[in-house]
């Protein structure tokens, strides 16, 4: 069982070699889960190797998502793996690069803190890495503390965490750490056969480094037969029930049952000498498996979007409607959709017309910008069920202000800072700063609902708390005019007045809503976000009736046909 009082934190590292993307996110992730399953309090962190501060000033096409925590920290988007498995908020803890571990010394070595000392890789800069992967830990909070480290083995910019893990095997003793390798066995088609190689190789990287892993886990397109795991048991110096499977799953929830099924969980227990005698209760996990393998129905929802092309750009947009999904027993047919083609208007239509939902999602800059208003303007006049995500909300509010309020020269001085009429602007306290990263307003703040709105409805309580990340605000100035327009202001932060929730009445559209904040941050397994799962119910409400309208046009031409015969 897991410990009472004052918890003292067993470590378990996870690598990886051969290959980026393997899914080490992944494999932390659903370890996790089957530890924090048996009652065990668990936490992950990710240590990347890019010398960034975070990833705050990344292009998403670098990087994919910025995933914000409630405490305004931008980070890595296996954040969001983490909050979605294990339904436990990260902070900014939980995600370190190079950039601040390096910043963190060269600060102290201004403030005079080494005595002048000559400041090196080793053991100053290991020191500080060693200092925040026991951070977590030394709270008394966790059982386990799980740290991902970034890249690959072999890696220039990964050598520095891969030694201060060496460091940390001798200094916190043989059964309180672990190492997890994830490595590659590829399928050769030409020789019909799985091959090892790479994983040797990889291991042996591993161990020039001086650490030898505990478990070796093999992402494969094949299952691996047992003369194979022997061979890598042998070949990498670990026992034979410490090679994993970890084949290619249909979906990223299946794989923390592939991992039980592997014993995952019972090898890294025994490996550091843990007792528990709790079965991994997973009953809640398989009902939502279920559910999202076994739909009930389809809806087709676009996601309008300026980075696209690559989707990790809009992960947990795309998670949140898995989850909404699952929720409503139907599957989301995700229609990636570049705003940057929209921008004729016969050609938004003709794509428009044939969904039963449009989100039009955050962004910044100028690029794609009239599409995604050319999108707005279509679903508010067809009716079609619509939600904006921070820039699409703002887009929302610039189009009503042109199309409905007449207000045609309309912008947001992001992309138009002499507009005269600057329906979105810069907050106040943002006009001063020259800095771009971790300067926007970020985090958790607080929002108050109407009563009488759908907003309300949405998530059955007044006061809500949702996570940011924008410079840019709905202007006050206009706030009265919108109103009596009919777009209303309905979610309010208390504090400083500030729109986080417009929408329509639903006597003008049958689901309109923009929200200033990133609602998909808060999406998880287990709380699938209240917003995406009535978006996705107005989706399907509105996807039957149109297949109802459209049986009903069949049947009377059917029957007018009959009538003339």
């Amino acid at each position: 069982m897991a410990a009472t009082g004052p918890k003292s934190a067993k470590y378990i590292f996870v690598t990886g070699g051969v290959t980026s993307s393997l899914g080490k996110g992944i494999i932390a992730s659903s370890l996790a889960k089957l530890l924090q399953s048996r009652g065990l309090t668990v936490t992950i962190q990710k240590f990347d190797p890019y010398i960034n501060i975070d990833p705050g000033t990344l292009n998403p096409y670098e990087h994919g998502e910025c995933y914000v925590t409630d405490d305004g920290a931008e980070t890595d988007l296996d954040l969001g793996h983490y909050e979605r498995f294990l339904n436990r908020p990260t902070s900014q803890a939980n995600n370190i690069t190079t950039g601040r571990i390096y910043n963190n010394v060269i600060t102290r070595e201004r403030r005079g803190d080494f005595l002048g000392k000559t400041v090196q890789v080793v053991p100053h800069i290991t020191d500080e890495i060693k200092r925040n992967i026991r951070l977590l830990g030394e709270t008394g909070d966790y059982d386990i503390v799980i740290t991902e480290i970034g890249g690959c083995v072999g890696d220039i910019e990964s050598l520095p965490f891969v030694e201060a893990v060496r460091q940390l095997k001798f200094e916190l003793g043989e059964k309180d750490t672990l190492v997890i390798h994830l490595t590659l066995v590829p399928y050769l088609q030409s020789a019909g056969e799985l091959k090892t190689k790479p994983t040797q190789h990889s291991v042996r990287m591993l161990l020039e480094n001086g650490v030898q892993p505990d478990i070796i886990a093999c992402r494969t397109e094949h299952p691996l037969p047992q003369d194979i795991r022997r061979k890598i048991a042998q070949f990498c110096n670990v026992q034979v029930s410490s090679v994993i499977e970890a084949i290619d799953a249909e979906t990223i929830y299946d794989v923390p049952l592939l991992m039980q099924k592997e014993r995952l969980d019972q090898r890294a227990l025994y490996m550091l000498d843990l007792y528990n005698d709790k079965d991994a209760d997973l009953d809640v996990w398989k009902a939502f498996l279920g559910r999202l393998k076994n739909p009930g129905d389809t809806v087709r929802i676009g996601l309008v979007g300026k980075y696209v092309e690559l989707h990790d750009a809009y992960k947990s947009i795309a998670e949140a409607f898995i989850h909404a999904g699952a929720t409503n027993e139907c599957k989301v047919q995700l229609e990636w959709i570049q705003s940057e083609t929209l921008v004729d208007e016969h050609h938004c239509a003709e794509v428009l017309s044939q969904l039963d939902g449009v989100l039009v999602a955050p962004g910044f800059g100028e690029r794609g910008i009239d599409g995604k208003i050319n999108a707005v303007r279509f679903v508010r006049e067809k009716g079609i069920p619509f939600l904006g995500i921070c820039l699409g909300m703002q887009m929302a509010v610039i189009e009503y202000a042109r199309n409905v309020m007449g207000i045609e020269d309309a912008h947001s001085t992001e992309m138009e800072p002499h507009t005269a009429n600057p329906v979105i602007s810069m907050m106040e306290a943002q006009k001063s700063i020259t800095d771009k990263g971790g300067t926007m307003r970020l985090g958790a703040y607080a929002c108050k609902l109407k009563r009488d709105s759908l907003a309300h409805q949405i998530y059955g309580k007044t006061q809500i708390s949702e996570r940011h990340r924008h410079r840019y605000e709905f202007n006050n100035d206009y706030l009265q005019a919108f109103e009596k327009a009919g777009l209303r202001p309905t979610g309010v932060n208390p504090d400083t007045g500030l729109v986080e929730i417009v929408e329509l009445a639903k006597e003008i559209h049958p689901w309109y809503v923009g929200v200033q904040f990133h609602p998909e941050l808060k999406s998880t397994v287990l709380n699938p976000h209240p917003l995406f799962v009535k978006f996705v119910k107005a989706a399907l409400t509105y996807s039957q009736q149109k297949r109802a309208e459209s049986s009903s046009i069949t049947t009377a031409h059917v029957e007018t046909v009959d009538a003339v015969d």
